[in-house]
């Protein structure tokens, strides 16, 4: 069963306020950034098993890049997978849906840092 989880997302927003509004994200979901450069668009980050007192069960590590679908247009394009405690991609044994739950509070988090509903 395959744990990587790999989305994107169009928005019409300039690239750093997209970029802004991922590292608000992250922070915002008591993330990690492990790695950023906000001139490739490209960011790290890992999140905790508990994330705001939910207790998740694993942890998660995204790996975002921000491309430019068009000159107004930037795209979100992510990866994300389930990780142990030393940062090493799980190949089995991870809970079923914390990876979705972590992305699709990521993805809205990102969406509520740029104003959209």
């Amino acid at each position: 069963m395959p744990y990587t989880i790999q989305e994107a997302k169009t928005y019409q927003h300039p690239k750093n306020d997209l970029f802004q509004a991922i590292i608000g994200a992250i922070n915002g979901l008591e993330g990690e950034v492990l790695n950023q450069d906000s001139e490739s668009g490209h960011v790290e980050a890992k999140f905790p098993k508990t994330i705001h007192g939910k207790v998740l069960g694993d942890r998660t590590r995204i790996e975002i890049d921000i491309r430019e679908a068009s000159s107004t247009e930037p795209q979100l394009t992510l990866q994300a997978y389930p990780i142990d405690p030393v940062g090493r991609k799980l190949q089995f044994g991870a809970r079923k849906g914390v990876t979705r739950t972590v992305v699709n509070w990521f993805l809205a988090h990102v969406d509520h840092q740029l104003g959209e509903t």
